[in-house]
């Protein structure tokens, strides 16, 4: 697709509510994370700064956003972002809305953006023409995360130790439920990262149970609970068209010893055997500085490998 040098930006206010979650509908590389109703349930952390790229009547692209004083970043409060592209826009196409976004910005007064990119596994369809374009501009790579993605077609078979594992739990009387109740989850995984890494989950269980009640299809827990209904581990997933995305881990000491984590994850990877990915997420910290080996590790032992997820700095 050529454009002709007649590109709109415009900053989105909720006159563009419905065009925006309309074109995430139908974009090559939207997922519902970028959605309004998602992105909003913590609009009071967030300056929004989000934009949409018009041609005449047509809109072509969305660049979601948020400001924090002279940054542009996209967007902080999701685990990926990036330009969001119709299926008709190719590299040409990229570059030039592109050039508009950063155009827009300058002349806005901010100095450069921080961009976020959409890890290829999320994609509906090739949409890699933004790395193309951020090259172009002199974007600067600055941070690389890796995450653990199992391809469920190729999935290889568990090890003896996972399936010993699987195993010990059954035999101590471990079930799976679905859950829609996230506060008792969230009370474990805030307890968890205290613990280990003196941080707290970015959401709170009140928050969790609103983007459920939001996005019921999309927002899921599974619980494994012992034979006197304790909960022993908990897995959140993000589900988007291709992927089963694991967003938080949990277990408590016993759940750890008798596998209980293990049976949710292999309940989960038969509930969503038709997606094309399972993902397991980062296991680096320190702008991805530093790898948590045993933890990589763990996720590897499912039969996970790597997919990246870059950070560009772009001045402006």
């Amino acid at each position: 697709m050529q454009l002709e040098n007649n590109l709109v930006v415009k900053r989105y206010t909720f006159e563009y509510h419905t065009n925006w979650n309309d074109f995430i509908q139908t974009s090559k590389n939207g997922t519902f994370l970028f959605h309004r109703d998602f992105m909003e349930y913590h609009a009071d952390r967030f300056i929004d700064h989000s934009l949409l790229i018009f041609q005449e009547d047509k809109l072509l692209a969305l660049f979601p956003a948020n400001e924090q004083l002279s940054v542009i970043q996209s967007h902080g409060g999701l685990s990926y972002g990036g330009m969001i592209l119709g299926f008709p826009i190719g590299a040409s196409a990229t570059l030039q809305i592109w050039e508009h976004i950063c155009g827009y910005y300058k002349k806005n007064g901010f100095e450069e953006i921080i961009y976020k990119t959409i890890p290829k596994i999320y994609h509906r369809y090739p949409a890699e023409e933004d790395l193309y374009a951020l090259f172009r501009t002199g974007a600067q790579l600055y941070r690389r995360d890796i995450t653990f993605t199992i391809e469920n077609i190729k999935r290889p078979k568990l090890s003896k130790g996972r399936k010993w594992l699987l195993a010990r739990a059954k035999k101590c009387g471990v079930t799976v439920r679905e859950q829609s109740d996230f506060s008792a989850f969230m009370e474990l995984e805030t307890e968890n990262l205290k613990k280990r890494y003196q941080t707290k989950p970015v959401h709170t269980g009140e928050e969790m149970n609103l983007l459920h009640s939001s996005f019921p299809e999309q927002v899921n827990l599974f619980e494994a609970v012992g034979e006197h209904g304790q909960l022993l581990s908990g897995l959140v997933l993000f589900i988007t068209d291709e992927v089963a995305h694991a967003q938080y881990i949990a277990s408590s000491e016993e759940g750890k010893d008798i596998g209980a984590f293990d049976l949710i994850v292999d309940y989960a990877l038969q509930r969503y055997q038709h997606l094309k990915y399972f993902d397991f997420g980062i296991s680096t910290e320190q702008n991805g500085q530093y790898l948590n080996e045993g933890l990589a590790a763990y996720k590897e032992s499912f039969g996970a490998r790597g997919t990246v997820c870059d950070f560009y700095i772009q001045k402006l």
